[in-house]
């Protein structure tokens, strides 16, 4: 069994580059998306086959070491307090008697990175380093000359061609160390580099690991810091976080990406657009492209924000499954969307179409501004970021909610009714129909891409599942149809001056009405109180009945509503099995807990007609 190593994270600094914001929070403690950079390095060490982890401490000790107390790291942490501080090296020589006994890893706290450290224990362990640093090309910070064998040869920033194979590359932060390191450490304060250099003249092994590739971001300024949580937020899928213990977001504007630290506490009339609030009080004003504290403003660059320089204005933006890719260009001192597709794009024309059908009878989409087909592009009304899953995220009274729920569910009643009456007007839509083949290839790729795909599991039954599925597409099929959207969830409605309006409507089909009532009020992306649920069923089903030339039967409704929750979360779950895996979006699969949560309720109402299909979801 592997000895366990020890941890050394590197707190002290004063953190100057980062000023006004470390006036008032200690660096280790900056929040990325609500998490203090602290525990985020702290979870990443902790995976590694640790015993102990020290911390040293010096600006603004007592919060660090109040939070590292509340934390659930605080048995496992030693704590070196310096005044003052130390330096990288004289950190380490402080904490000699903790750190001589094993192997230790070094991390710097305001460092972000995916990087193996498992990888880079094992490859030190595997050589005869004195030490090993965690290295990447990384051009603004390249200053460590390595020859053709990995070996650290000198500190040389320089933009001339190094001789034969050497290489300029950069110190990630984060690097392994053997004990017999530390004699080369000087009592108080002194910079581990020298140490490094005094080390590798005195005939010892210095070597590195090439970890080109992997994620890094240091957070050591305001544009890097507000760089690092945009970024996150995009890896994320998202556009807003909100934490928790925020309060009055709800009477706030929000649009672009918008971050709301802990306590912070918005003021009504407040607006954000491009925002990270750490402030525990922002007076009502319209903020953009900013990081907001207790007193004082930061303004951003917009690559801060895109993680783009930009080109001819353009800025992509949207996180969603789809391949077109989205970008805010500015038009006449206003801003649009340009859609791009590639060119075999078979959705391209049908968006445009659709687009001035559901234009003319009043379905508020997005105006379309102008269109080249030769160029697979078109300009769109620019609706924002914030959609209906991130207008969500705020803490919203029962009735706050429930009301633009209506709203969405009287855009789906428009597209049921109005839509469905003058469809001959679209020859394209007219022709495209949600039958009984569709339902079979939504649960065949239920099947293969989450089933089989995701859960690795291999169906028992294959023909009973099969017959199953015959039986429920059948049934499913037999109802009356009408135009639906059939991707009628809170991530395709954007909320435009408080308005929902809708898009991703170039799926559209004649189908079950039902399905997109399923969609919207059982989505994966937001769970409704059931008994704001059940109002909102009864709202849809009244409207239809107001609005429908022919008597809506509520009890034939509910059982194709019953039938297309089954169907949909299938089809979602499916979906969420090949966008994570064929087109890499990860950030689908933290939304299959409540996709299966909700097939399992599901499935649990169809027990007796389709046992077998029963059998296999409560088994997941």
């Amino acid at each position: 069994m592997r000895k366990p190593i020890n941890c050394f994270i590197l707190a002290a600094g004063l953190g100057e580059r980062l000023r006004p914001i470390t006036y008032h929070i200690p660096k280790p403690l900056l929040p990325i998306l609500g998490k203090p950079m602290l525990q985020i390095v702290l979870e990443k060490v902790s995976k590694l086959p640790a015993n102990k982890i020290a911390i040293n401490l010096s600006y603004k000790r007592d919060l660090v070491e109040d939070w590292i107390n509340q934390s659930e790291f605080r048995e496992r942490i030693k704590l070196f307090p310096e005044e003052p501080v130390l330096g990288t090296g004289g950190a380490l020589k402080n904490a000699e008697v903790f750190l001589r006994n094993s192997i230790f890893i070094v991390h710097n706290s305001d460092v972000l990175s995916d990087m193996d450290l498992e990888e880079l224990l094992e490859y030190h362990l595997l050589s005869e380093n004195l030490v090993t640093l965690a290295v990447h090309d990384y051009q603004s910070f390249n200053n460590l000359v390595v020859d053709e064998k990995g070996y650290l040869e000198e500190i040389a920033k320089s933009d001339n061609p190094l001789p034969g194979a050497k290489r300029l590359l950069a110190f990630t932060g984060v690097a392994i160390y053997s004990p017999g390191f530390l004699k080369f450490l000087p009592s108080g304060v002194s910079s581990v580099v020298d140490a490094w250099l005094n080390a590798k003249a005195s005939g010892y092994k210095i070597g590195t690991l090439d970890v080109s590739g992997c994620y890094w971001k240091d957070i050591g300024t305001p544009s890097a810091y507000a760089s690092a949580v945009f970024e996150l937020l995009r890896t994320e899928g998202e556009t807003v976080y909100i934490h928790p213990l925020s309060e009055g977001c709800r009477y706030a504007e929000m649009d672009g990406y918008v971050v709301i630290e802990k306590e912070s506490i918005l003021d009504k009339n407040s607006s954000f657009r491009n925002c990270i609030v750490l402030s525990p009080h922002t007076p009502p004003s319209l903020s953009e492209n900013c990081i907001i504290g207790p007193d004082f403003k930061i303004d951003l660059h917009e690559s801060d924000i895109s993680g783009l320089s930009g080109e001819d204005d353009r800025l992509l933006i949207g996180t969603g499954g789809s391949d077109r890719r989205y970008y805010r260009i500015k038009r006449g001192g206003k801003t649009g969307v340009l859609m791009q597709c590639a060119d075999e794009d078979p959705d391209f024309l049908r968006h445009i179409e659709y687009s001035q059908f559901f234009l003319k009878h009043s379905i508020p989409v997005p105006e379309l501004i102008e269109t080249e087909p030769e160029k697979m592009r078109a300009i769109f009304e620019d609706l924002g970021d914030i959609s209906l899953y991130s207008w969500l995220k705020c803490k919203r009274e029962h009735g706050q909610i429930e009301n633009m729920y209506k709203k969405v569910l009287d855009i789906a009643i428009m597209i049921h009714t109005r839509l469905t009456v003058h469809v001959s007007e679209c020859p394209t839509l007219q022709n495209r129909i949600f039958d009984y083949e569709h339902f079979r290839w939504e649960t065949d790729y239920f099947i293969g891409r989450f089933v089989e795909g995701i859960k690795n599991i291999r169906v028992k039954n294959p023909s009973v599942i099969q017959e199953e599925f015959h039986r429920l597409a059948l049934k499913a099929d037999s109802f009356p149809k009408t135009v639906i959207h059939r991707d009628f969830q809170s991530q395709n409605i954007m909320i435009h001056r408080g308005i929902p309006r809708l898009v991703d409507y170039q799926g559209a089909r004649i189908g079950l009405p039902a399905y997109d009532v399923a969609s919207i009020l059982w989505d994966p992306y937001y769970r409704i109180e059931d008994s704001i649920r059940e109002h909102l069923v009864k709202y849809y089903v009244d409207k239809m009945r107001e609005r429908a030339q022919e008597n809506l039967d509520e009890r034939d409704f509910k059982e194709a509503l019953r039938l297309c929750r089954l169907q949909r979360h299938m089809q979602a779950l499916g979906a969420y099995g090949f966008l994570s895996t064929v087109k890499g979006k990860k950030y689908f699969l933290k939304h299959i807990p409540e996709g299966l949560r909700l097939l399992k309720e599901d499935v649990s109402l169809s027990k007796s007609e389709y046992p077998e299909l029963y059998n296999l979801i409560m088994g997941i």
